[in-house]
């Protein structure tokens, strides 16, 4: 599973050849979550809302860049680094 981000000890990586819709997936301690790219909902898990709001605000910004990533995987090619957020 490829780590794509990392920020403020939240973890972001993709699946290769994972199943629709679009998502990412979210790590914060033992915390984990599913989210939609196009929605920026949950799709599976929980975590906290404090996280949530800062997954959601750096998703918000790559969303273009996260669903590049989520192209490039289905091809099963590298996939590109996102900026954290600072």
């Amino acid at each position: 599973m490829p780590e794509i981000s990392r920020f403020l000890g939240i973890i972001i990586t993709m699946y290769y050849n994972d199943h629709p819709p679009p998502h990412f997936h979210v790590r914060y301690n033992q915390q984990k979550a599913i989210i939609d790219i196009e929605t920026l909902s949950i799709l599976e898990g929980n975590i906290s809302p404090r996280i949530l709001g800062l997954v959601i605000e750096w998703a918000a910004i790559y969303k273009t860049e996260l669903m590049q990533n989520w192209e490039l995987a289905r091809l099963q090619v590298p996939l590109e680094p996102i900026t954290p957020l600072e």
